[in-house]
């Protein structure tokens, strides 16, 4: 496994508790640098689009220049979700809940988190969730 956000993976030492000071430590380093990569690009983003702003004559253009717009305005819109995600990830390593499962308690595992430091949920859990919103799609959708 390679570098999450720069930091190496977390090694877990033998009989160590779990989300100990360490791990936590760990995981609020990944969380702040992911936060910081993300601000950086909503900077470049805004940056981009000012400078990039122009009103073109040729209606080709202008259209090409607002789809481009757009598409970055849908990607930031996600990145500002996942910064909601992010704080409240760091807010849960402040108040002693991160990495434990919000439906069951239970531990989401270092893996997991590693994989995705915002999860709040256990896979098993993730899966209930998952299955139980594909049933209740395809419900709606009359199948």
């Amino acid at each position: 496994m390679g570098l999450i956000h720069g930091i190496p993976p977390y090694q877990a030492k033998s009989g160590e508790s779990y989300m100990n000071e360490r791990q936590l430590d760990h995981f609020r380093h990944i969380l702040l640098a992911w936060k910081r990569e993300l601000m950086e690009e909503v900077d470049r983003t805004v940056h981009h689009m000012q400078d990039e702003a122009s009103n073109f004559p040729d209606p080709n253009d202008r259209a090409t220049q607002e789809s481009e717009f757009g598409l970055e305005l849908r990607t930031r819109d996600r990145e500002r979700k996942l910064l909601k995600k992010i704080d409240s990830a760091l807010a849960r390593i402040e108040d002693g809940s991160y990495g434990y499962c919000e439906e069951t308690g239970e531990e989401i595992g270092l893996k997991r988190l590693e994989a995705r430091p915002v999860a709040t949920l256990s896979v098993e859990a993730q899966e209930r969730r998952e299955l139980a919103e594909r049933q209740f799609r395809d419900r709606e959708d009359g199948f």
